[in-house]
């Protein structure tokens, strides 16, 4: 497959990044105790639709919602439903859009109300680890530098799982293409990194084991020893000397530090 686009053809992508950006933004603003997960996907959808895009999501594969959205010990690809959310809940938030030809694809994990010391850390290093595989993602790397540096920030600083069954990829006209990304890695190994490859770099990152478990629905992925997991995710296009974030977290973290139901005490 030619990874390469055009600098038009980035900046026409980067519309969907951007949504995608909005889109959990909306949600950002309605989060809160109370309510269910399948209405937080309701309302996703009817955004990302009046928008003049899709939900890559629904119907890929058969999955049936807009959103995934993982709650506590859930790592990816939860099912929105009649759960109803609760003080101190983890909720991650992942969706895709397509939009004029390209998917646009990342998430972020929120904190509803009070928490322990422990999980506020787990989400802000996470959150961090991503910025550190983010810095390796410039032409002339190879996709190991980006792993190595979330492994090395999460796993091997701090002693946290890194989910090895499922990693970052490419993305573009498909939601998924090559490379794919593991949030581990060997510095200078791997596929090299060319300019104007756009990338998902995802670290999923659990309180305890590594290992998952996928429940009966077939896709919801969990943590093995049921400890608590986080997953930020951005879309990043490769260049010379620094990579350029297409997607945007700072809209985002403005609603959540505006719901005063959610914790942005991590940062």
């Amino acid at each position: 497959m030619n990874l390469f686009r055009s600098d038009e053809e980035v900046a026409i992508q980067r519309e969907s990044c951007l949504l995608v950006s909005a889109t959990i933004t909306e949600v950002a603003k309605i989060m809160k105790p109370g309510i269910t997960t399948l209405s937080l996907d309701e309302m996703a959808e009817t955004f990302i639709r009046d928008n003049g895009a899709s939900p890559s999501c629904k119907g890929y594969h058969g999955y049936p919602y807009s959103l995934c959205i993982s709650v506590n010990e859930q790592i990816v690809h939860g099912f929105p439903g009649k759960y109803v959310l609760k003080e101190g809940d983890i909720v991650s938030i992942d969706t895709v859009v397509y939009k004029n030809g390209f998917h646009g694809d990342h998430a972020y994990t929120f904190i509803l109300g009070e928490t322990t010391k422990e999980v506020l850390d787990l989400v802000r290093i996470t959150k961090e680890s991503l910025y550190e595989g983010i810095k390796q993602a410039v032409a002339g790397n190879r996709t190991g530098d980006i792993g190595n540096a979330i492994e090395s920030y999460t796993y091997g600083k701090h002693g946290y799982g890194v989910i090895r069954d499922f990693v970052g990829h490419g993305v573009g006209r498909e939601m998924h293409e090559d490379p794919q990304l593991p949030n581990y890695g060997v510095k200078g190994k791997g596929k090299k990194l060319t300019e104007n490859m756009v990338l998902a770099i995802e670290p999923m990152i659990t309180m305890g084991s590594n290992k998952i478990h996928i429940l009966d629905d077939g896709w919801t992925v969990i943590s093995a020893d049921n400890s608590v997991a986080v997953h930020f995710e951005h879309n990043v296009c490769v260049k010379k000397g620094a990579p350029l974030i297409l997607s945007d977290f700072s809209i985002i973290e403005a609603a959540e530090k505006q719901n005063s139901n959610l914790n942005s005490s991590y940062y």
